[in-house]
């Protein structure tokens, strides 16, 4: 696996230590914190989340479907998104939303300028904050801030301290899913604020610190070039089998795009429609043919604009 990511990124964060957890060795693409991306962009069609994963001629956008090829390399269906109970995927999706958001907002204005400042340098500041802006221009989601913003992280803590009483992770005594989809927001809050978090929360801290310590595995830094002769020299693997009604919309142009922030839309011929995912190929003049996975939860498919 081959993953564009970049180091602050926390959603990458949830995968390199997913990677790092099973012992998968991985490759690793840096990639720009915003736009133009041009190490993954002609392979992605420019997807505008990070990150990205790859394997040969496949291309995977959202965590949901690389945290699937995670699991289908490493034999671990505790890792696939498809596999978790009803009370996880709640917990995941309260993460992952809400959290996620305010563990931005919680941190002050000042801080935040102050961290991205020391990771990114004036200019990439001035950058990086622009195109977080444009990123949630007609976003569906909106950020808490200051007050709103601390309660829904204190909750957060305050019910994952009473789920981790007795027990090493969220799901038993191996990490699972549900615990690198809880880690990350807290990673992002940390790593932004350059503080612990609250010692009040004894088994959170415990937790905290027994995940990130699990680290990041056996970690090859390439250059893009080799990303893009990966591609160039593979063909996109088998098509999963259809089953169901077929969809009218197999082998018509489309545009796949998030449908609640970042909503950059991937334009290719769909050519698989499963309940979770969809699959797009591309045809390029220097890459050949790539196929673009990406998940059907959250994502919307429309004709090309």
């Amino acid at each position: 696996m081959i993953l564009h990511h970049y180091e602050m990124s926390p959603y990458a964060e949830k995968i390199r230590l997913m990677l790092g957890h099973k012992g998968v060795p991985w490759q690793s693409v840096l990639s720009p914190a915003q736009p133009p991306r041009p190490n993954v962009d002609p392979l992605s069609g420019g997807y505008r989340r990070i990150p990205i994963a790859q394997i040969g001629a496949d291309v995977f956008c959202d965590t949901f479907v690389i945290a699937q090829e995670v699991a289908r390399i490493a034999d671990a269906p505790e890792l696939d998104p498809e596999n978790v109970n009803e009370a996880d995927a709640a917990l995941i999706a309260t993460a992952e939303g809400e959290v996620f958001f305010a563990a931005i907002g919680a941190v002050s204005p000042m801080t935040l300028i102050g961290t991205m400042l020391r990771t990114f340098g004036v200019l990439g500041t001035i950058k990086f904050a622009m195109d977080r802006a444009r990123m949630m221009q007609g976003a569906t989601v909106k950020a808490p801030t200051g007050a709103e913003a601390e309660k829904a992280v204190r909750s957060f803590l305050e019910d994952l301290d009473a789920k981790l009483a007795g027990h090493d992770f969220l799901g038993g005594t191996v990490p699972t899913l549900v615990d690198f989809s809880s880690f990350h927001p807290l990673w992002l809050k940390e790593t932004t604020s350059g503080t612990p978090l609250d010692p009040m929360y004894g088994n959170v801290t415990r937790w905290y610190e027994r995940v990130g310590s699990i680290g990041h595995g056996s970690r090859e830094e390439e250059a893009p070039a080799s990303a893009f002769e990966a591609a160039r020299s593979a063909d996109p693997r088998p098509l999963p089998a259809a089953s169901g009604e077929p969809d009218s919309r197999i082998g018509t142009e489309v545009s796949v795009a998030p449908s609640d922030y970042g909503t950059v839309p991937v334009s290719g011929t769909l050519l698989a429609l499963s309940d979770t995912r969809c699959i797009v190929e591309r045809k390029t003049e220097s890459l050949g043919t790539v196929h673009v996975h990406f998940p059907r939860r959250g994502f919307a498919i429309t004709p090309p604009s």
